[in-house]
């Protein structure tokens, strides 16, 4: 089986939907499945306004028909509303052919954070958007009933996972007085950073990312340790030496880097809102209290043990199975294609 993903988050973008697809296509591959992405990669593109380090693309009908004709796909999953995800749901709809999406971004809340637009109007063009797909996916059953609620149809749970191999307990020390307290993600307003940086809290308050904000927030709070992007081990061993993973997001649909942090053995202080709320639970691996500095606090006293084996039930391979899964059982794979007559995957 082979699945074409439309996508207008692509790299060099860090960001939790790049991860999500990335670590979703080496899973699938080791279930016989085979995914394509159409990405920005394909176009020119353009600087995204008040957010420059993101790449918006400029593509045109012919140009999406070519590419995805070349892909010779079984399915085709939306991942983005962006004029990638645009494009091609004209293609797909203009030519009667089945599609699935993902909901990842809270773009109402997004948008507002920016500029003073009615969040109402935003989900009208999302609800239109996400209306003739088989099966609109969605990270967590509390943003799953949101948008049934909104009037999104065919809404279906997709879970997501970490990889264990690589975060995971280890003894880093970052030679920094203790307690740690750390925030990983895209250093921009909507992740309200502030809420973090502005309390009252010993040892050292450590930012690893980048985004528009960064320079402001650096000289806003010099106290403040911001060592930008870092990827694979070199994040994997921040993750391990510090102390709370401090996640101050009300937006997040998901926040991936929760799950990160929990399976290198970091307990989870955040505010109790839908994001960290459906990924922890009741689970004793985070605090979640209005008052975030409280729940910094109540952090530090959890067993770094308990994150880990709440993480471990987290696999890439099971977030694919249900991808998969989904698309079949939508029934949204192209006619004539091989997946429609004999699929190639067996959950």
């Amino acid at each position: 089986m082979r699945i074409l993903v439309a996508t207008d988050a692509w790299h060099p973008q860090v960001n939790g939907v790049v991860r999500t697809l990335t670590k979703l296509a080496d899973a699938a591959e080791t279930l016989g499945v085979e995914f394509t992405f159409l990405t920005p990669q394909s176009f020119r593109t353009f600087a995204m306004p008040s957010y420059r380090d993101v790449r918006l693309a400029m593509p045109r009908p012919a140009r999406i028909a070519k590419l995805i004709e070349e892909a010779l796909p079984d399915s085709i999953h939306i991942a983005t509303e962006g004029p990638i995800g645009l494009m091609v749901r004209r293609h797909c709809r203009q030519r009667k052919l089945p599609f699935t999406t993902s909901f990842h971004t809270r773009f109402p809340e997004y948008v507002r954070a920016r500029v003073p637009v009615p969040g109402s109007l935003i989900w009208r063009a999302l609800r239109r958007f996400h209306a003739p797909s088989r099966a609109v996916m969605a990270a967590t059953p509390a943003l799953a009933r949101e948008l049934t609620e909104r009037g999104f149809d065919n809404v279906v749970l997709w879970p997501r996972g970490v990889d264990t191999g690589l975060f995971h307990p280890r003894a880093i020390d970052l030679c920094l007085p203790a307690p740690v307290f750390l925030s990983v993600g895209r250093v921009a307003v909507e992740k309200n950073l502030e809420a973090f940086l502005n309390l009252d809290l010993p040892g050292n308050k450590v930012i690893v990312g980048d985004g528009p904000a960064r320079a402001s927030l650096e000289e806003a709070y010099p106290d403040a340790i911001f060592l930008g992007e870092k990827h694979g081990e070199d994040l994997a061993d921040i993750y391990a030496a510090a102390d709370v993973f401090v996640f101050p997001s009300k937006t997040d649909t998901f926040g991936l880097v929760l799950l990160e942090a929990l399976a290198s053995g970091l307990p989870v202080a955040a505010f109790p809102v839908k994001g960290p709320r459906d990924v922890i639970g009741d689970a004793p691996v985070g605090a979640l209290d209005h008052d975030l500095r409280n729940a910094c606090f109540a952090a530090l006293g959890i067993s770094r043990q308990d994150c880990v084996e709440f993480a471990a039930n987290h696999t890439w391979e099971a977030s694919a199975r249900v991808f998969i899964d989904s698309i079949l059982a939508a029934g949204a794979v192209l006619p004539g294609r091989t997946g429609a007559e004999q699929p190639r995957f067996v959950a």
